[in-house]
């Protein structure tokens, strides 16, 4: 039986008062309802970066910060860190052609093929480059895992496998919980096969879709394709990113395959063994040419702080990405991406939190809150925060991470951990959760990368400890599943007038509670042994001493 809000009501006021009044006011579902109306209305044109929308979403949350009596966050007195990044846009047609057997076929970016560059050039052409396949296209020496071997794959265009080599392994196979099992990892992720791809000078990397190992059809990718794209500004770009980066369809994928007398499913299987070489698709050459304009623009973290009474030189840190995708693909006669979930949601709740926390007594240790820019185009703001710290790392104690809430009457019982398990800071949240009646899960959908995915990650590859609660989205019921696969990234991401907040409430008390207890601790949260992120941790513990 769900809880109702009445029940969790009831027991959140019993926790305030046994917190000794730490809840001096809940949060409410009608200013959360309101601040999302707000920001994910079209006079905000879906939040674009460097679009008029960015700056109407600066001015509102500072207005509401300011409003409620909180200082600025950023640095030099500022409300907001400027962060450099590059922008690519797409300008005219793309020209992708494949050559097997000595004719050329043509495919259409957006339906078989989506293809860009974060190279700050205005135009670029790869001609005649030999296809290789390079299995899942990782290279992760803790793992015993090496994809590439010693094979040159400078100015070849790579097909990799999206996710990890052990997603959906059979049980008993060899190769099974070799990374996470089901359970994506950044080696799966896209933007790391792009990175691994570029160290190794290829021209470009096409990852092989598939809606399982990818998380989400081909219809997400689609959408969001003729948006901006946006990278942090790189010392040397040509190092650091290929010519042309993209996904293909596994069907347009296999027929090349195919073309070159290669057994696809066969060569799949063996990507998934340690002894696997990449293999030249003999025969098979792309052809990519495409114009794009690149500049650079400036965006900016909005930064709210409340500082420590006791430690004001350590940080409880709470984040959510303001961007959502701007004015992009049409689906009908709809182009603007709302973004009212994803994540109006988290902003509403990150004002909401600033204001239970000004109601509050102050802090023993300071309290930041930090909205993103550029987590659509690859966490780029928190990327940013992390290489340009206004706070220290060392001493930010945890980053407490808000990346959409479902509207709704009633607070799920469960709770989702993205990343369950990582870090001790999934002890703190079930001490509180437990007393809400509430029960934590893993992740429901491991294999979509959710941890790796949300602005926490940049920290946390820094060693920050990072809770990401994803409340309502547990896999389980029928709202969140209608999400992802009717609103997700796409223009239906919209607030309407019956929606009602008072669920994400619940939620946003909870994420209060536990950043309070953190605030007013004088402990340390820290990686659980074996996580990935605990080495980087460990190197800056003599500050915390």
């Amino acid at each position: 039986m769900r809880a109702s809000r009445l029940t969790l009501f009831a027991s959140v006021a019993l926790l305030a008062l046994s917190a000794g009044g730490a809840l001096a006011q809940q949060a409410e579902g009608p200013r959360l309802n309101e601040h999302v109306r707000v920001l994910a209305s079209d006079e905000f044109e879906g939040r674009g970066v460097a679009t008029p929308g960015e700056q109407l979403t600066v001015d509102y949350l500072v207005g509401q910060f300011q409003a409620l009596g909180l200082e600025p966050g950023g640095p030099d007195g500022s409300w907001v860190q400027t962060a450099q990044l590059g922008r690519t846009r797409q300008a005219g047609p793309a020209t992708i052609t494949v050559t097997a057997n000595g004719e050329t076929r043509a495919l259409e970016r957006g339906p078989q093929l989506l293809v860009s560059s974060d190279r700050p050039v205005d135009r670029i052409t790869v001609t005649d480059a030999e296809m290789v396949f390079a299995g899942y296209g990782v290279d992760a020496p803790e793992r015993n895992w090496d994809d590439f071997k010693d094979v040159d794959v400078r100015g070849k265009i790579l097909l990799v496998i999206v996710n990890d080599p052990d997603f959906a392994a059979p049980e008993g196979h060899p190769v099974a919980d070799r990374f996470d099992g089901n359970a994506m990892t950044f080696y799966g992720r896209w933007t790391y096969k792009f990175q691994e791809a570029a160290e190794r000078g290829a021209a470009g990397v096409l990852v092989i879709h598939d809606t399982a190992g990818a998380g989400y059809p081909w219809s997400v990718l689609e959408g969001s394709s003729t948006a901006p794209k946006f990278d942090i500004v790189r010392a040397d770009p040509e190092a650091e990113r290929v010519p042309a980066q993209g996904w293909i369809q596994g069907p347009e994928a296999e027929r090349m395959f195919v073309d070159a007398g290669l057994d696809y499913a066969a060569l799949r299987a063996a990507a998934r063994t340690e002894a696997f070489r990449p293999v030249t698709l003999e025969g098979v050459t792309m052809s990519i040419d495409f114009g794009q304009t690149a500049d650079r623009i400036e965006s900016r973290n909005v930064l709210a702080r409340i500082p420590g009474t006791a430690h004001p030189d350590e940080t409880v840190l709470y984040g959510a990405h303001w961007d959502a995708y701007g004015r992009a693909t049409p689906v009908g006669d709809d182009d603007i991406y709302n973004g009212a979930v994803d994540n109006a949601t988290g902003l509403a709740a990150l004002i909401e939190l600033a204001r239970l926390f000004k109601a509050g007594e102050a802090p023993e240790r300071s309290v930041v809150f930090a909205a993103w820019t550029a987590e659509e185009a690859g966490l780029l703001g928190a990327e940013y925060y992390a290489a340009n710290p206004v706070w220290p790392l060392e001493t930010t104690v945890a980053n407490i991470n808000i990346d959409s809430f479902l509207p709704g009457a009633e607070a799920s019982p469960q709770i989702v951990v993205m990343g369950a398990g990582k870090s001790e800071t999934d002890a703190w949240l079930e001490r509180r959760a437990t007393e809400q009646g509430r029960t934590l899960i893993p992740d429901p959908a491991p294999q979509a990368g959710g941890f790796y995915r949300s602005d926490h990650f940049p920290l946390a590859k820094m060693g920050v400890p990072a809770l990401f609660g994803a409340a309502g989205f547990t896999g389980h019921n029928e709202a969140s599943r209608d999400y992802v696969a009717n609103r997700y990234h796409k223009p239906s991401d919209e607030w309407t007038s019956d929606w009602v907040m008072d669920g994400a409430a619940v939620d946003v008390d909870l994420l209060y509670l536990v950043g309070r207890d953190m605030a007013d601790s004088r402990d340390w949260p820290e990686w659980n042994a074996g996580a990935e992120f605990e080495a980087a941790r460990q190197a800056s513990a003599a500050a915390r001493r």
